[in-house]
Protein backbone atom coordinates (compact mmCIF):
# COMPACT_ATOMS: atom_id res chain seq x y z
CA UNK A 1 0.00 0.00 0.00
CA UNK A 2 2.97 2.45 -0.51
CA UNK A 3 1.92 4.17 -3.30
CA UNK A 4 -1.74 4.85 -1.93
CA UNK A 5 -3.11 8.23 -1.22
CA UNK A 6 -2.88 8.45 2.19
CA UNK A 7 -6.51 8.91 3.10
CA UNK A 8 -7.01 5.89 0.81
CA UNK A 9 -4.30 3.64 2.72
CA UNK A 10 -5.60 5.01 6.44
CA UNK A 11 -9.25 3.62 5.23
CA UNK A 12 -8.12 0.77 4.01
CA UNK A 13 -5.80 -0.02 7.31
CA UNK A 14 -8.96 0.73 9.68
CA UNK A 15 -11.81 -1.24 7.51
CA UNK A 16 -9.04 -4.23 7.48
CA UNK A 17 -8.37 -3.70 11.54
CA UNK A 18 -12.26 -4.20 11.94
CA UNK A 19 -12.58 -7.23 9.98
CA UNK A 20 -9.84 -8.40 12.36
CA UNK A 21 -11.18 -7.73 15.65
CA UNK A 22 -14.38 -9.89 13.98
CA UNK A 23 -12.67 -12.70 12.80
CA UNK A 24 -10.99 -12.75 16.34
CA UNK A 25 -14.24 -12.42 17.93
CA UNK A 26 -15.94 -15.29 15.84
CA UNK A 27 -12.79 -17.97 15.43
CA UNK A 28 -10.43 -17.15 18.27
CA UNK A 29 -7.48 -16.06 18.20
CA UNK A 30 -5.31 -19.23 16.90
CA UNK A 31 -7.33 -18.81 13.38
CA UNK A 32 -6.82 -15.16 13.36
CA UNK A 33 -3.37 -15.23 14.03
CA UNK A 34 -2.53 -18.19 10.65
CA UNK A 35 -5.11 -15.63 8.66
CA UNK A 36 -2.70 -12.45 9.55
CA UNK A 37 0.15 -15.14 8.66
CA UNK A 38 -1.18 -15.80 5.26
CA UNK A 39 -1.78 -12.56 4.53
CA UNK A 40 1.70 -10.90 5.83
CA UNK A 41 3.44 -14.26 3.52
CA UNK A 42 1.06 -13.21 0.47
CA UNK A 43 2.36 -9.37 0.74
CA UNK A 44 5.99 -10.61 1.58
CA UNK A 45 5.52 -12.63 -2.03
CA UNK A 46 3.89 -9.99 -3.79
CA UNK A 47 6.66 -7.35 -2.42
CA UNK A 48 9.65 -9.81 -3.05
CA UNK A 49 10.59 -9.47 0.54
CA UNK A 50 12.25 -12.12 2.41
CA UNK A 51 10.87 -15.83 1.73
CA UNK A 52 7.07 -15.26 0.89
CA UNK A 53 6.42 -17.63 -1.36
CA UNK A 54 7.78 -20.77 0.06
CA UNK A 55 6.21 -19.45 3.39
CA UNK A 56 3.05 -19.08 1.88
CA UNK A 57 2.85 -22.65 -0.14
CA UNK A 58 3.95 -23.88 3.57
CA UNK A 59 0.93 -22.22 5.36
CA UNK A 60 -1.63 -22.84 2.61
CA UNK A 61 -0.56 -26.49 2.49
CA UNK A 62 -1.45 -26.96 6.41
CA UNK A 63 -4.89 -25.72 6.02
CA UNK A 64 -7.73 -28.46 6.72
CA UNK A 65 -10.66 -28.69 4.63
CA UNK A 66 -12.44 -27.55 7.40
CA UNK A 67 -10.07 -23.98 7.74
CA UNK A 68 -10.05 -23.63 3.64
CA UNK A 69 -13.54 -21.95 3.91
CA UNK A 70 -12.66 -19.16 6.82
CA UNK A 71 -9.65 -18.43 5.55
CA UNK A 72 -10.91 -17.71 1.56
CA UNK A 73 -14.23 -15.83 3.35
CA UNK A 74 -11.31 -13.77 5.43
CA UNK A 75 -9.70 -12.59 2.43
CA UNK A 76 -12.97 -11.96 0.00
CA UNK A 77 -14.27 -10.23 3.11
CA UNK A 78 -10.89 -7.74 3.23
CA UNK A 79 -11.10 -7.28 -0.93
CA UNK A 80 -14.32 -6.39 -0.71
CA UNK A 81 -13.62 -3.81 2.43
CA UNK A 82 -10.72 -2.10 0.09
CA UNK A 83 -13.14 -1.88 -2.83
CA UNK A 84 -15.19 0.21 -0.84
CA UNK A 85 -12.40 2.25 0.20
CA UNK A 86 -10.97 2.70 -3.54
CA UNK A 87 -14.75 3.53 -4.47
CA UNK A 88 -15.06 5.65 -2.16
CA UNK A 89 -11.73 7.70 -2.18
CA UNK A 90 -12.60 7.90 -6.25
CA UNK A 91 -16.06 8.89 -6.17
CA UNK A 92 -15.90 11.63 -3.19
CA UNK A 93 -12.69 12.89 -4.22
CA UNK A 94 -12.81 13.54 -7.94
CA UNK A 95 -9.38 13.91 -9.61
CA UNK A 96 -8.31 17.74 -10.55
CA UNK A 97 -10.63 19.82 -12.77
CA UNK A 98 -7.72 19.53 -15.64
CA UNK A 99 -6.64 15.90 -14.86
CA UNK A 100 -10.62 14.57 -16.22
CA UNK A 101 -12.25 17.64 -17.99
CA UNK A 102 -11.17 16.24 -21.36
CA UNK A 103 -13.31 13.29 -20.59
CA UNK A 104 -16.11 14.11 -18.61
CA UNK A 105 -19.55 14.44 -20.15
CA UNK A 106 -20.58 18.19 -21.04
CA UNK A 107 -22.10 19.88 -18.02
CA UNK A 108 -25.96 21.30 -18.57
CA UNK A 109 -24.40 24.75 -17.56
CA UNK A 110 -21.82 24.02 -21.01
CA UNK A 111 -24.23 23.11 -22.82
CA UNK A 112 -26.72 25.89 -22.57
CA UNK A 113 -23.84 28.57 -22.78
CA UNK A 114 -22.63 27.11 -25.94
CA UNK A 115 -26.39 27.22 -27.64
CA UNK A 116 -26.99 30.75 -25.95
CA UNK A 117 -23.44 31.74 -28.12
CA UNK A 118 -24.68 30.20 -30.97
CA UNK A 119 -27.70 32.30 -31.01
CA UNK A 120 -30.50 29.99 -29.74
CA UNK A 121 -33.21 32.08 -27.97
CA UNK A 122 -33.59 31.51 -24.33
CA UNK A 123 -37.12 30.75 -24.32
CA UNK A 124 -36.45 28.07 -27.39
CA UNK A 125 -33.86 26.56 -25.00
CA UNK A 126 -36.23 26.58 -22.18
CA UNK A 127 -38.97 25.18 -24.20
CA UNK A 128 -36.51 21.82 -25.37
CA UNK A 129 -35.86 21.63 -21.58
CA UNK A 130 -39.60 21.89 -20.76
CA UNK A 131 -40.59 18.74 -23.24
CA UNK A 132 -37.00 16.60 -23.33
CA UNK A 133 -37.73 13.33 -22.28
CA UNK A 134 -34.97 11.16 -21.15
CA UNK A 135 -36.29 7.69 -20.24
CA UNK A 136 -34.43 5.41 -18.00
CA UNK A 137 -35.11 1.46 -18.28
CA UNK A 138 -33.75 -0.61 -15.30
CA UNK A 139 -32.91 -4.82 -15.58
CA UNK A 140 -31.75 -7.61 -14.03
CA UNK A 141 -29.97 -10.59 -14.54
CA UNK A 142 -30.61 -13.93 -12.65
CA UNK A 143 -26.66 -14.01 -12.51
CA UNK A 144 -25.75 -11.31 -9.63
CA UNK A 145 -24.26 -12.74 -7.06
CA UNK A 146 -23.67 -10.52 -4.81
CA UNK A 147 -26.62 -10.61 -1.76
CA UNK A 148 -28.99 -7.13 -1.39
CA UNK A 149 -28.65 -7.52 2.35
CA UNK A 150 -24.38 -7.21 1.90
CA UNK A 151 -24.56 -4.81 -1.02
CA UNK A 152 -26.74 -2.66 1.45
CA UNK A 153 -24.54 -2.85 4.38
CA UNK A 154 -21.47 -2.24 2.09
CA UNK A 155 -23.48 0.73 1.03
CA UNK A 156 -23.76 1.90 4.97
CA UNK A 157 -19.64 1.33 5.46
CA UNK A 158 -18.92 4.03 2.57
CA UNK A 159 -21.57 6.21 3.91
CA UNK A 160 -19.83 6.05 7.42
CA UNK A 161 -16.58 6.46 5.93
CA UNK A 162 -18.15 9.74 4.59
CA UNK A 163 -18.93 10.74 7.85
CA UNK A 164 -15.51 10.11 9.46
CA UNK A 165 -14.41 12.95 6.74
CA UNK A 166 -15.86 15.59 8.12
CA UNK A 167 -13.16 18.20 10.08
CA UNK A 168 -15.55 19.21 12.92
CA UNK A 169 -16.01 15.45 15.01
CA UNK A 170 -15.86 15.13 18.35
CA UNK A 171 -13.59 12.56 19.66
CA UNK A 172 -16.86 10.74 20.83
CA UNK A 173 -18.89 11.29 17.43
CA UNK A 174 -15.78 9.66 16.06
CA UNK A 175 -15.70 6.27 18.21
CA UNK A 176 -19.22 6.30 17.68
CA UNK A 177 -18.74 6.04 14.12
CA UNK A 178 -16.42 3.89 14.41
CA UNK A 179 -18.42 2.00 16.17
CA UNK A 180 -21.02 1.73 13.59
CA UNK A 181 -18.16 0.22 11.08
CA UNK A 182 -17.54 -2.47 13.17
CA UNK A 183 -21.03 -3.23 13.58
CA UNK A 184 -21.62 -3.50 10.25
CA UNK A 185 -18.47 -5.35 9.27
CA UNK A 186 -19.52 -8.09 11.72
CA UNK A 187 -22.73 -8.61 10.56
CA UNK A 188 -21.47 -8.63 6.87
CA UNK A 189 -18.39 -11.47 8.15
CA UNK A 190 -21.70 -13.46 9.97
CA UNK A 191 -24.20 -13.43 6.83
CA UNK A 192 -23.64 -16.17 4.18
CA UNK A 193 -22.57 -14.84 0.89
CA UNK A 194 -24.00 -17.33 -1.22
CA UNK A 195 -27.49 -17.34 -2.66
CA UNK A 196 -28.75 -21.03 -2.50
CA UNK A 197 -31.81 -19.96 -4.58
CA UNK A 198 -32.15 -18.52 -7.76
CA UNK A 199 -34.13 -15.42 -7.97
CA UNK A 200 -37.18 -15.46 -9.06
CA UNK A 201 -38.62 -12.53 -11.52
CA UNK A 202 -40.53 -11.19 -8.90
CA UNK A 203 -37.40 -10.84 -6.86
CA UNK A 204 -35.88 -9.15 -9.60
CA UNK A 205 -38.11 -6.25 -9.48
CA UNK A 206 -38.05 -6.06 -6.15
CA UNK A 207 -34.38 -5.56 -6.01
CA UNK A 208 -34.94 -2.67 -8.96
CA UNK A 209 -37.56 -0.88 -6.40
CA UNK A 210 -35.28 -1.43 -3.90
CA UNK A 211 -32.57 0.51 -5.83
CA UNK A 212 -35.31 3.59 -6.79
CA UNK A 213 -35.95 4.33 -2.94
CA UNK A 214 -32.65 3.70 -1.92
CA UNK A 215 -30.92 6.05 -4.75
CA UNK A 216 -33.53 7.57 -7.21
CA UNK A 217 -35.98 9.06 -5.12
CA UNK A 218 -33.78 11.03 -3.46
CA UNK A 219 -31.47 12.48 -6.58
CA UNK A 220 -34.63 13.70 -8.37
CA UNK A 221 -34.98 16.58 -6.48
CA UNK A 222 -31.86 17.13 -6.12
CA UNK A 223 -30.85 17.07 -9.97
CA UNK A 224 -34.01 19.32 -10.51
CA UNK A 225 -33.40 21.99 -7.93
CA UNK A 226 -29.83 22.03 -9.88
CA UNK A 227 -30.95 21.88 -12.80
CA UNK A 228 -33.48 25.15 -12.14
CA UNK A 229 -30.60 26.74 -10.47
CA UNK A 230 -28.93 26.91 -13.65
CA UNK A 231 -31.93 27.53 -15.82
CA UNK A 232 -32.72 30.57 -14.14
CA UNK A 233 -29.00 31.57 -13.72
CA UNK A 234 -28.46 31.30 -17.26
CA UNK A 235 -32.20 32.43 -19.25
CA UNK A 236 -33.49 33.93 -16.40
CA UNK A 237 -36.97 32.03 -15.87
CA UNK A 238 -37.61 28.84 -13.69
CA UNK A 239 -38.51 25.51 -14.82
CA UNK A 240 -42.17 24.72 -15.38
CA UNK A 241 -43.42 22.74 -12.63
CA UNK A 242 -44.29 20.05 -15.05
CA UNK A 243 -41.12 19.67 -16.19
CA UNK A 244 -39.87 15.77 -16.22
CA UNK A 245 -37.00 15.22 -18.47
CA UNK A 246 -36.03 11.86 -16.54
CA UNK A 247 -38.06 9.36 -16.49
CA UNK A 248 -37.87 5.97 -15.37
CA UNK A 249 -39.10 2.38 -16.61
CA UNK A 250 -38.85 -2.03 -15.94
CA UNK A 251 -38.34 -5.00 -17.79
CA UNK A 252 -38.35 -6.79 -14.75
CA UNK A 253 -41.43 -8.66 -14.81
CA UNK A 254 -41.78 -7.79 -18.56
CA UNK A 255 -39.26 -9.41 -20.68
CA UNK A 256 -39.98 -12.68 -21.38
CA UNK A 257 -38.47 -13.56 -24.45
CA UNK A 258 -36.84 -16.86 -23.75
CA UNK A 259 -37.43 -16.58 -20.39
CA UNK A 260 -40.11 -19.20 -19.23
CA UNK A 261 -39.93 -17.55 -15.57
CA UNK A 262 -41.64 -14.49 -16.53
CA UNK A 263 -45.33 -15.25 -16.97
CA UNK A 264 -48.69 -13.25 -17.24
CA UNK A 265 -48.90 -13.35 -13.58
CA UNK A 266 -45.50 -12.38 -12.86
CA UNK A 267 -46.24 -9.34 -15.03
CA UNK A 268 -49.73 -8.87 -13.09
CA UNK A 269 -47.73 -9.12 -9.40
CA UNK A 270 -45.10 -6.99 -10.78
CA UNK A 271 -47.55 -4.18 -11.90
CA UNK A 272 -49.39 -3.90 -8.82
CA UNK A 273 -46.25 -4.37 -6.87
CA UNK A 274 -44.47 -1.39 -8.61
CA UNK A 275 -47.91 1.01 -7.89
CA UNK A 276 -47.85 -0.33 -3.92
CA UNK A 277 -43.80 0.97 -4.15
CA UNK A 278 -44.97 4.42 -5.39
CA UNK A 279 -48.13 4.67 -3.22
CA UNK A 280 -45.73 3.43 0.06
CA UNK A 281 -43.25 6.18 -0.52
CA UNK A 282 -45.96 9.08 -1.31
CA UNK A 283 -47.45 8.20 1.37
CA UNK A 284 -44.76 8.64 3.57
CA UNK A 285 -43.99 12.26 1.44
CA UNK A 286 -47.61 13.30 2.16
CA UNK A 287 -47.32 12.43 6.16
CA UNK A 288 -44.10 15.08 6.08
CA UNK A 289 -45.52 17.77 3.87
CA UNK A 290 -48.62 17.46 6.91
CA UNK A 291 -46.11 18.15 9.38
CA UNK A 292 -44.61 21.21 7.86
CA UNK A 293 -47.44 22.84 6.28
CA UNK A 294 -49.52 24.42 9.58
CA UNK A 295 -50.24 27.63 7.76
CA UNK A 296 -53.46 28.73 8.43
CA UNK A 297 -53.91 31.02 5.19
CA UNK A 298 -55.33 29.90 1.94
CA UNK A 299 -56.64 31.40 -1.34
CA UNK A 300 -59.71 31.01 -2.48
CA UNK A 301 -59.80 28.28 -4.90
CA UNK A 302 -58.29 25.91 -1.85
CA UNK A 303 -60.74 27.51 0.72
CA UNK A 304 -63.67 26.76 -2.10
CA UNK A 305 -62.30 23.11 -2.48
CA UNK A 306 -62.55 22.02 1.52
CA UNK A 307 -65.93 20.80 1.80
CA UNK A 308 -65.98 22.54 5.19
CA UNK A 309 -63.76 25.48 6.98
CA UNK A 310 -60.06 24.55 8.63
CA UNK A 311 -57.85 26.39 10.65
CA UNK A 312 -55.50 24.25 9.03
CA UNK A 313 -56.47 24.34 5.19
CA UNK A 314 -53.71 22.39 3.85
CA UNK A 315 -53.34 19.85 6.25
CA UNK A 316 -56.86 19.02 5.48
CA UNK A 317 -56.17 19.13 1.71
CA UNK A 318 -52.85 16.52 2.24
CA UNK A 319 -54.88 14.31 5.10
CA UNK A 320 -57.68 13.61 2.65
CA UNK A 321 -54.66 12.70 0.15
CA UNK A 322 -53.29 10.60 2.37
CA UNK A 323 -56.55 8.61 3.11
CA UNK A 324 -56.64 8.08 -0.68
CA UNK A 325 -53.09 6.65 -0.61
CA UNK A 326 -53.85 4.70 2.18
CA UNK A 327 -56.86 3.25 0.87
CA UNK A 328 -55.23 2.31 -2.97
CA UNK A 329 -52.43 0.51 -0.96
CA UNK A 330 -55.03 -1.85 0.98
CA UNK A 331 -56.76 -2.42 -2.80
CA UNK A 332 -53.56 -3.05 -4.01
CA UNK A 333 -52.44 -5.95 -1.14
CA UNK A 334 -56.27 -7.03 -2.54
CA UNK A 335 -55.47 -7.36 -5.58
CA UNK A 336 -52.23 -9.00 -5.21
CA UNK A 337 -54.06 -12.06 -2.79
CA UNK A 338 -57.20 -12.10 -4.91
CA UNK A 339 -56.56 -11.04 -8.15
CA UNK A 340 -58.36 -8.58 -10.61
CA UNK A 341 -60.26 -6.13 -8.13
CA UNK A 342 -62.22 -2.63 -9.96
CA UNK A 343 -60.92 0.37 -8.14
CA UNK A 344 -63.74 1.99 -6.24
CA UNK A 345 -64.29 5.56 -6.52
CA UNK A 346 -61.40 6.74 -3.05
CA UNK A 347 -58.79 4.66 -5.28
CA UNK A 348 -55.89 6.52 -7.01
CA UNK A 349 -55.63 5.31 -10.30
CA UNK A 350 -53.72 7.95 -12.31
CA UNK A 351 -51.11 10.19 -11.18
CA UNK A 352 -53.53 13.38 -11.92
CA UNK A 353 -55.00 12.03 -9.01
CA UNK A 354 -52.22 12.81 -6.94
CA UNK A 355 -50.75 15.63 -8.48
CA UNK A 356 -53.78 17.89 -8.20
CA UNK A 357 -53.83 18.14 -4.36
CA UNK A 358 -50.33 18.45 -4.52
CA UNK A 359 -50.70 21.21 -7.25
CA UNK A 360 -53.84 23.10 -5.49
CA UNK A 361 -51.18 23.29 -1.99
CA UNK A 362 -48.46 25.09 -4.63
CA UNK A 363 -51.10 27.42 -6.02
CA UNK A 364 -52.58 28.52 -2.18
CA UNK A 365 -48.86 28.73 -0.84
CA UNK A 366 -47.73 31.13 -3.68
CA UNK A 367 -50.80 33.01 -4.01
CA UNK A 368 -50.42 33.60 -0.37
CA UNK A 369 -47.05 35.39 0.02
CA UNK A 370 -45.81 32.00 0.69
CA UNK A 371 -43.77 30.80 -2.16
CA UNK A 372 -40.39 30.05 -0.32
CA UNK A 373 -42.18 27.34 1.54
CA UNK A 374 -44.02 26.11 -1.71
CA UNK A 375 -40.68 25.57 -3.02
CA UNK A 376 -39.60 23.45 -0.32
CA UNK A 377 -40.02 19.99 0.27
CA UNK A 378 -43.49 20.40 -1.48
CA UNK A 379 -42.09 21.03 -4.98
CA UNK A 380 -39.94 18.16 -4.68
CA UNK A 381 -42.56 15.61 -4.31
CA UNK A 382 -44.11 17.14 -7.25
CA UNK A 383 -41.70 16.61 -9.40
CA UNK A 384 -41.06 13.08 -7.63
CA UNK A 385 -45.05 12.34 -9.08
CA UNK A 386 -44.16 13.95 -12.32
CA UNK A 387 -40.96 11.56 -12.43
CA UNK A 388 -42.17 8.40 -11.30
CA UNK A 389 -45.80 8.58 -10.79
CA UNK A 390 -48.28 6.29 -9.23
CA UNK A 391 -46.73 3.53 -11.92
CA UNK A 392 -43.56 4.07 -9.88
CA UNK A 393 -41.62 2.00 -13.24
CA UNK A 394 -43.88 2.05 -16.14
CA UNK A 395 -43.39 -1.73 -17.09
CA UNK A 396 -41.88 -2.81 -21.00
CA UNK A 397 -43.49 -5.99 -22.24
CA UNK A 398 -40.99 -7.54 -24.64
CA UNK A 399 -41.84 -10.40 -26.51
CA UNK A 400 -40.45 -12.72 -29.71
CA UNK A 401 -42.28 -12.14 -32.82
CA UNK A 402 -42.35 -15.82 -33.88
CA UNK A 403 -44.74 -15.84 -30.60
CA UNK A 404 -47.37 -13.82 -31.66
CA UNK A 405 -47.06 -15.52 -35.15
CA UNK A 406 -48.04 -18.29 -33.65
CA UNK A 407 -51.35 -16.83 -32.07
CA UNK A 408 -52.35 -15.97 -35.25
CA UNK A 409 -51.59 -19.27 -36.96
CA UNK A 410 -53.82 -20.83 -34.63
CA UNK A 411 -56.59 -18.70 -34.42
CA UNK A 412 -56.32 -18.95 -38.41
CA UNK A 413 -56.13 -22.70 -38.09
CA UNK A 414 -59.33 -22.92 -35.98
CA UNK A 415 -61.16 -20.55 -38.54
CA UNK A 416 -60.13 -22.28 -41.48
CA UNK A 417 -58.82 -19.41 -43.02
CA UNK A 418 -55.71 -21.16 -44.22
CA UNK A 419 -51.95 -21.59 -42.72
CA UNK A 420 -50.55 -18.09 -41.65
CA UNK A 421 -46.63 -19.07 -41.20
CA UNK A 422 -46.63 -19.63 -45.26
CA UNK A 423 -48.45 -17.18 -46.16
CA UNK A 424 -46.61 -14.23 -47.84
CA UNK A 425 -46.26 -10.80 -46.39
CA UNK A 426 -48.37 -9.00 -48.30
CA UNK A 427 -51.25 -11.94 -47.07
CA UNK A 428 -50.41 -11.36 -43.88
CA UNK A 429 -50.63 -7.61 -44.14
CA UNK A 430 -53.88 -7.12 -46.07
CA UNK A 431 -55.48 -10.05 -43.55
CA UNK A 432 -53.93 -8.11 -40.51
CA UNK A 433 -55.36 -4.66 -41.73
CA UNK A 434 -58.51 -6.08 -42.75
CA UNK A 435 -59.01 -7.28 -39.20
CA UNK A 436 -57.74 -4.28 -37.05
CA UNK A 437 -60.34 -2.24 -39.21
CA UNK A 438 -63.51 -4.87 -38.60
CA UNK A 439 -65.58 -4.04 -36.09
CA UNK A 440 -66.13 -8.05 -35.37
CA UNK A 441 -64.25 -10.55 -32.59
CA UNK A 442 -61.51 -12.40 -34.30
CA UNK A 443 -60.95 -14.85 -31.25
CA UNK A 444 -63.22 -18.07 -31.67
CA UNK A 445 -65.44 -18.27 -28.50
CA UNK A 446 -65.40 -21.82 -28.33
CA UNK A 447 -61.64 -22.21 -29.14
CA UNK A 448 -58.34 -24.22 -27.07
CA UNK A 449 -55.34 -22.44 -28.00
CA UNK A 450 -51.86 -24.86 -26.78
CA UNK A 451 -50.09 -23.08 -23.70
CA UNK A 452 -47.85 -21.27 -25.92
CA UNK A 453 -50.47 -19.29 -27.48
CA UNK A 454 -52.92 -18.98 -24.28
CA UNK A 455 -49.89 -17.51 -22.21
CA UNK A 456 -49.75 -14.31 -24.75
CA UNK A 457 -52.91 -13.95 -24.85
CA UNK A 458 -53.05 -13.72 -20.64
CA UNK A 459 -50.35 -11.46 -21.04
CA UNK A 460 -52.09 -8.94 -23.63
CA UNK A 461 -55.49 -9.43 -21.37
CA UNK A 462 -53.08 -8.50 -18.02
CA UNK A 463 -51.74 -5.15 -20.58
CA UNK A 464 -55.34 -4.21 -21.54
CA UNK A 465 -56.81 -4.08 -17.83
CA UNK A 466 -53.45 -1.86 -16.67
CA UNK A 467 -53.48 2.24 -16.70
CA UNK A 468 -52.34 3.34 -19.49
CA UNK A 469 -49.48 5.41 -17.81
CA UNK A 470 -48.35 2.01 -15.91
CA UNK A 471 -47.20 0.61 -19.12
CA UNK A 472 -43.74 1.77 -21.43
CA UNK A 473 -44.03 0.08 -24.78
CA UNK A 474 -44.10 -3.17 -26.29
CA UNK A 475 -41.04 -4.45 -27.44
CA UNK A 476 -40.67 -7.70 -30.33
CA UNK A 477 -37.37 -9.13 -30.96
CA UNK A 478 -36.53 -10.59 -34.37
CA UNK A 479 -38.99 -7.91 -35.89
CA UNK A 480 -38.04 -7.78 -39.42
CA UNK A 481 -41.46 -6.93 -41.19
CA UNK A 482 -44.31 -4.88 -40.97
CA UNK A 483 -46.48 -8.03 -39.72
CA UNK A 484 -44.49 -8.26 -36.98
CA UNK A 485 -45.52 -5.15 -35.85
CA UNK A 486 -49.29 -5.34 -36.95
CA UNK A 487 -50.02 -8.64 -34.97
CA UNK A 488 -49.46 -7.55 -31.89
CA UNK A 489 -51.67 -4.76 -32.37
CA UNK A 490 -54.58 -6.45 -33.52
CA UNK A 491 -53.69 -9.12 -30.64
CA UNK A 492 -54.03 -6.46 -27.92
CA UNK A 493 -56.95 -4.96 -30.09
CA UNK A 494 -58.59 -8.48 -29.51
CA UNK A 495 -57.64 -9.02 -25.71
CA UNK A 496 -59.58 -5.49 -25.38
CA UNK A 497 -56.86 -3.35 -25.00
CA UNK A 498 -58.28 0.48 -25.11
CA UNK A 499 -55.27 2.38 -25.81
CA UNK A 500 -52.88 2.71 -28.45
CA UNK A 501 -49.07 1.06 -26.99
CA UNK A 502 -46.43 1.99 -28.59
CA UNK A 503 -44.57 -1.19 -30.49
CA UNK A 504 -40.91 -0.87 -30.55
CA UNK A 505 -39.26 -3.28 -33.19
CA UNK A 506 -35.44 -4.57 -31.72
CA UNK A 507 -32.68 -4.31 -33.87
CA UNK A 508 -29.67 -6.27 -32.43
CA UNK A 509 -27.65 -8.87 -34.74
CA UNK A 510 -25.70 -7.01 -37.32
CA UNK A 511 -28.23 -8.29 -40.05
CA UNK A 512 -30.97 -6.97 -38.10
CA UNK A 513 -28.99 -3.54 -37.91
CA UNK A 514 -28.26 -3.56 -41.99
CA UNK A 515 -31.96 -4.11 -42.92
CA UNK A 516 -32.96 -1.76 -40.01
CA UNK A 517 -33.69 1.03 -42.43
CA UNK A 518 -35.44 -0.86 -44.96
CA UNK A 519 -37.73 -2.59 -42.42
CA UNK A 520 -38.68 0.87 -40.82
CA UNK A 521 -39.52 2.53 -44.17
CA UNK A 522 -41.64 -0.55 -45.12
CA UNK A 523 -43.77 -0.29 -41.90
CA UNK A 524 -44.22 3.44 -41.81
CA UNK A 525 -45.17 3.25 -45.67
CA UNK A 526 -48.10 1.53 -44.49
CA UNK A 527 -51.11 4.13 -44.28
CA UNK A 528 -52.92 2.84 -41.11
CA UNK A 529 -49.99 2.08 -39.12
CA UNK A 530 -48.41 5.62 -39.97
CA UNK A 531 -52.08 6.86 -38.76
CA UNK A 532 -51.56 4.71 -35.65
CA UNK A 533 -48.54 5.90 -34.41
CA UNK A 534 -49.52 9.27 -33.95
CA UNK A 535 -46.33 10.80 -35.58
CA UNK A 536 -44.00 9.07 -32.93
CA UNK A 537 -42.37 5.60 -33.84
CA UNK A 538 -39.76 4.34 -31.23
CA UNK A 539 -37.01 1.98 -32.50
CA UNK A 540 -34.45 -0.08 -29.95
CA UNK A 541 -31.13 -0.77 -31.16
CA UNK A 542 -29.69 -3.28 -29.91
CA UNK A 543 -25.94 -4.18 -28.25
CA UNK A 544 -25.77 -7.15 -26.60
CA UNK A 545 -26.44 -9.80 -29.41
CA UNK A 546 -24.50 -7.85 -32.23
CA UNK A 547 -21.29 -7.37 -30.31
CA UNK A 548 -21.57 -11.57 -29.94
CA UNK A 549 -22.25 -11.71 -33.27
CA UNK A 550 -20.21 -9.64 -35.22
CA UNK A 551 -17.27 -8.17 -32.62
CA UNK A 552 -17.81 -4.91 -30.87
CA UNK A 553 -16.10 -2.34 -33.10
CA UNK A 554 -17.94 -3.94 -36.09
CA UNK A 555 -21.03 -3.90 -34.25
CA UNK A 556 -20.00 -0.34 -32.92
CA UNK A 557 -19.94 0.68 -36.75
CA UNK A 558 -23.25 -1.25 -37.80
CA UNK A 559 -25.25 0.86 -34.96
CA UNK A 560 -24.19 4.00 -35.64
CA UNK A 561 -24.67 3.67 -39.28
CA UNK A 562 -28.53 1.91 -38.31
CA UNK A 563 -29.04 4.83 -36.66
CA UNK A 564 -28.30 7.52 -39.23
CA UNK A 565 -30.59 5.98 -41.94
CA UNK A 566 -33.07 5.39 -39.90
CA UNK A 567 -33.12 8.87 -38.46
CA UNK A 568 -33.68 10.22 -42.30
CA UNK A 569 -36.33 7.42 -42.93
CA UNK A 570 -38.07 8.83 -40.16
CA UNK A 571 -37.60 12.19 -41.52
CA UNK A 572 -38.99 11.31 -44.97
CA UNK A 573 -42.01 9.82 -43.43
CA UNK A 574 -42.42 12.84 -41.27
CA UNK A 575 -42.50 11.24 -38.29
CA UNK A 576 -40.33 12.01 -34.81
CA UNK A 577 -38.01 9.29 -33.73
CA UNK A 578 -36.99 8.06 -30.55
CA UNK A 579 -34.24 5.42 -30.18
CA UNK A 580 -34.38 3.54 -27.45
CA UNK A 581 -30.30 1.94 -26.65
CA UNK A 582 -30.63 -1.38 -24.79
CA UNK A 583 -26.46 -0.45 -23.64
CA UNK A 584 -25.27 -1.01 -20.05
CA UNK A 585 -23.00 -3.06 -18.04
CA UNK A 586 -20.19 -3.96 -19.87
CA UNK A 587 -18.18 -2.36 -23.04
CA UNK A 588 -19.66 -6.00 -24.73
CA UNK A 589 -22.78 -4.97 -23.82
CA UNK A 590 -22.78 -1.29 -25.01
CA UNK A 591 -21.96 -0.11 -20.82
CA UNK A 592 -20.51 3.46 -21.25
CA UNK A 593 -19.68 6.37 -22.14
CA UNK A 594 -17.55 3.86 -24.69
CA UNK A 595 -14.30 6.13 -24.05
CA UNK A 596 -14.31 5.81 -20.60
CA UNK A 597 -14.87 2.21 -20.50
CA UNK A 598 -11.96 1.95 -23.41
CA UNK A 599 -9.97 4.00 -20.74
CA UNK A 600 -10.71 1.61 -17.68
Amino acid sequence: MKNLHPDLRENVRLLGGLLGDSIRQSLGEDMFARIEAIRKAAKADRTGEGAGRGQLKSLLSELSDSELVPVTRAFNQFLNLANIAEQYHTVRRSAPEEEWAQNRLDRIRDVIRRLLKQGVPPDEILGQIGTMNVEFVLTAHPTEVTRRTLIQKYDAISEDLERLDRKDLTTREREEIIEALQRLISEAWHTDEIRYERPTAVDEAKWGFAVVENSLWYAIPRFMRELDRVVQELLGQPLPLDCSPLNFASWMGGDRDGNPNVTSEVTREVLLLSRWMAVDLFSRDVEALRAELSMAEASPEMTAHLEESSREPYRAVLGELRRKLLATRGWIEDSLDQGFIRPGADILVYTKDLLDPLMLCYRSLEACGMKVIAQGRLLDVIRRANSFGLAFLSLDIRQDADRHAEVLTEICRDLDLGDYRVWTEEQKQTFLLNELQSRRPLIPRRWQPSDNVQEVLRTCRIVSRQPRESLGSYVISMASHPSDVLAVILILKECGCPFSLPIVPLFETLQDLQNASGAIDRLLSVPWYREYTEGHQQVMIGYSDSAKDAGQMAAAWAQYQAQESLTRVASQHGIKLTLFHGRGGTVGRGGGPANRAILS
